[in-house]
């Protein structure tokens, strides 16, 4: 008698909390790395840049950032919920690069003190993002939808790091 190729997908409540919690230490991870970059500018490099008027208060993005690492994190345990890693690795390798690229962007625009190198960043960071977006909403509806305020958030930090960058040539 021989083995199914691959058993069905089906985790025990153990394992959902377990997951759930994975997801939510990667993103903790990736905020609090990226966090501790941009800091160490925060405060000098970037208040000597111009920047345009819709530039909102530097105190909004913490708890905006910590908001959308929430729901990053729900995104991909919900669609991880839905057949796991292994039955939707390319919804997964995007999910990865983009948080990648996400985590690169505070190293390029802060660390390197580089808006051009923010932007060229943040470019395929916000398509692969929305590419991630569609992937995820296939899989599951709620793991799309989670994602749409990060799309938006993003969409707006490229306007911002693409004006930063022409303002201060």
């Amino acid at each position: 008698m021989t083995e199914p190729a691959s058993s069905p997908f089906a985790p025990n409540h153990r394992t959902k909390v377990f997951a759930l919690i994975a997801f939510m230490v990667l993103c903790l991870i990736i905020s609090a790395a990226g966090g501790a970059v941009t800091a160490t500018s925060v405060t000098g490099w970037y208040t000597t840049l111009e920047k345009p008027p819709f530039n909102p208060p530097n105190w909004i993005f913490g708890p905006v950032w910590t908001i959308i690492y929430f729901m990053i994190a729900l995104s991909g345990w919900r669609a991880w919920l839905n057949g796991g890693i292994a039955n939707n690795r390319p919804a997964f390798l995007v999910y990865a690069v983009q948080l990648a690229l996400n985590l690169l962007w505070s190293f390029l625009f802060f660390g390197a003190q580089s808006p051009l190198l923010g932007l060229i960043d943040i470019v395929p960071l916000l398509a692969l993002i929305v590419i991630n977006c569609v992937m995820f909403w296939k899989i599951d509806r709620w793991a799309g939808l989670l994602l749409v305020p990060y799309v938006l958030w993003v969409s707006f930090a490229m306007l911002l790091n693409a004006s930063i960058y022409f303002l201060n040539p």
